[in-house]
């Protein structure tokens, strides 16, 4: 890896591939991603991503995503996210992303908290459909460099001012990487829970890295608990069962097969009744039946849950799913601003990393995508306007000579990971307490 980029992007996801495809050509750009190319949150996401349809239906998106978020969502990023979801969709298409469509014209979806079915799909794999032509897009171009299996460490700054990062890669070699712009674009935090759909390389090192920065972060006790996913007693990742199931139909039964609950309403409340419906029956999990739709239907939907399902032994033409909560996605994150300027100069943030208040409480399904990509071009278009170089030679001597007043020594990610991730956990416990006590209080 070089010493030197103008711009580094730490992960490979949606949002980190969306940001480099926007920069101009003649930039170096280089991203990293702590595991393989393809090991990122942004492919699993099967549902779909949201598209205003018309404007009949401004409204009906802004209060479904307001409501969902308990009415604690930026207005003003709501709106941003919401009047940008038509050019976004435009612009991945272009990049080569098919999305269903019925004689030429989109088939859309509907998933829990949504009043109305505007949500775009690609079987069940969206987030693999749209991540892969992103990548794809990506490798064909020269002057973006993608390095697998390397860790960002730390960052390297002065006054407040992000001049570049510390990486550690896959021969556990740490380097001190000079640029003149930094994304954090490193997913969210399944990787501290037990039972989470994420990667478990997401542990949420953005937010450790602020601590240690005064970087201002947002929300970070906003955790997200997905109501179906897969019950198995096996270590590892969850599978998710996608929203988009519930949205066609499928329903949610106890032990005794009987239907207990509306499925279509928002994932917190939705979690918290199947809680209670598990608690009561002393169960580890509830039944998610697909009993409305045709064994022809359900494969052709949902061909990816179809076969993984059958993989573990159940033919879901025929029998309900088992299915548990999990921790699923995190709305807070590193505070950032309309344009995903976080509070440190020349750093950035975008994706489920960063929070710029648009899901509130609770993220509304299929929103996920879609900010992911809005404040990736934010992001990419404030660093083209305002693009100006770091000083190489005085950070070359300041930061990476030995004898520089603002060295730093090598270390690796093994020796900071336990710290690393024991301060993101108690960070999100204090906040949690603290707004508890807030709300006592008031």
């Amino acid at each position: 890896m070089k010493k030197e980029y103008d711009i580094v992007i730490v992960g490979n996801g949606a949002a980190g591939l969306f940001t480099a495809l926007h920069m101009p050509k003649d930039k170096n750009i280089a991203i990293i991603t702590k595991a393989d190319m393809e090991e990122s949150d942004s492919f699993l996401a099967q549902g779909g991503i949201c598209v205003l349809k018309n404007e009949d239906d401004y409204q009906s998106y802004f209060e479904d995503t307001m409501r969902a978020g308990h009415y604690e969502n930026n207005r003003e990023s709501v709106e941003i996210m919401i009047r940008s979801s038509q050019n976004i969709i435009r612009e991945l298409v272009d990049f080569g992303v098919d999305f269903e469509r019925d004689h030429g014209e989109f088939k859309f979806t509907r998933e829990g908290a949504h009043t109305a079915p505007r949500i775009l799909y690609h079987e069940d794999l969206t987030g693999k459909e749209i991540t892969s032509k992103l990548l794809a897009c990506a490798k064909d171009r020269p002057n973006i460099e993608i390095y697998t299996y390397t860790t960002m460490v730390d960052i390297i700054e002065k006054d407040n001012i992000c001049y570049g990062v510390m990486v550690e890669d896959a021969d556990h070699q740490v380097h001190k990487v000079l640029c003149d712009y930094t994304i954090w674009a490193c997913g969210g935090i399944g990787g501290l829970y037990q039972h989470s759909t994420n990667f478990r390389q997401l542990t949420g090192d953005a937010l450790a890295i602020s601590l240690h920065h005064n970087i201002e972060l947002l929300n970070v006790d906003y955790v997200q608990i997905h109501p179906t996913t897969f019950y198995s007693t096996k270590p590892g990742r969850r599978f998710l069962i996608s929203e988009s199931v519930r949205g066609e139909g499928a329903i949610l039964l106890d032990k005794n097969g009987e239907r207990f609950v509306d499925e279509l309403l928002p994932r917190d409340l939705l979690t918290a009744k199947i809680k209670e419906k598990m608690k009561e029956e002393g169960s580890d999990y509830v039944r998610l039946s697909l009993e409305k739709m045709s064994a022809e239907d359900i494969k052709k939907r949902f061909p990816n849950i179809y076969k993984t399902c059958l993989e573990e032994g159940y033919d879901i033409t025929k029998e309900p799913i088992p299915v548990v909560p999990a921790q699923h996605y995190f709305m807070g994150g590193v505070k950032v601003d309309s344009e995903g300027r976080t509070s440190m100069k020349r750093l950035y943030a975008a994706g489920e990393t960063a929070c710029n208040g648009v899901h509130g409480a609770n993220r509304l399904a299929s929103n996920s995508l879609l900010e992911s990509l809005v404040w990736a071009r934010r992001a990419a278009d404030d660093i083209v306007k305002n693009y100006e170089s770091i000083p190489r030679d005085w950070c070359e001597n300041y930061f990476v000579s030995p004898d520089g007043e603002g060295y730093v020594a090598d270390y690796t990610y093994e020796s900071v990971a336990d710290r690393y991730h024991e301060e993101v956990r108690e960070e999100i416990e204090l906040e949690r307490k603290a707004r508890m006590e807030k709300g006592d209080k008031q």
